[in-house]
């Protein structure tokens, strides 16, 4: 069997295409995050983080500004502690609020970063007190169908007065 230069340049394309292939998955999944730069961490606890994983984005003004670096469960405030690290290049007020946002169609969440007034920055190891839980699609369904239901028990009511 003979092998031609054709064979090995294909064979090298294939494996090129199918390395980028993985590599664009993992990026896309927010499995892979790639940073040469150092950060900061803070911590901030959510009453509820809805489907929040590790390495979700962190975003001020719809920038990346920082990744999700772990989940826990506070034993004490019954509440999820998350972990961020913030990158080195943006400083923000230490009464910038948090907030849980869904982005696009897929229902991604991640962190959303508002920032306050405050003279002092946030530095490693602080932790933001202002914070807005994820807002939970089951939760809301069940708030708007009990509001119909009061609002139809007491429209019968008022109609068997009559």
């Amino acid at each position: 069997m003979q092998h031609s230069k054709n064979d090995v340049w294909v064979g090298l394309f294939v494996m090129i295409g199918a390395a980028a292939l993985v590599f664009l998955a993992l990026q896309s999944a927010n499995l892979l995050h790639i940073s040469f730069q150092s950060g900061y961490r803070v911590t901030a606890l959510f009453d509820n983080i809805g489907g929040l994983k590790p390495k979700a984005a962190v975003r001020s003004a719809g920038v990346v500004v920082g990744r999700v670096e772990s989940i826990t469960f506070d034993d004490t405030t019954f509440q999820a502690q998350v972990t961020l690290s913030l990158q080195d290049g943006y400083k923000f007020p230490r009464d910038s609020s948090l907030k849980i946002l869904t982005s696009g169609l897929l229902g991604d969440q991640y962190i959303g970063i508002e920032p306050g007034a405050d003279d002092k920055n946030l530095a490693n190891g602080d932790k933001v007190t202002s914070t807005q839980s994820a807002v939970v699609l089951e939760n809301l369904i069940g708030q708007f169908l009990y509001g119909k239901a009061e609002d139809g028990g007491s429209a019968n009511a008022n109609a068997n007065k009559k």
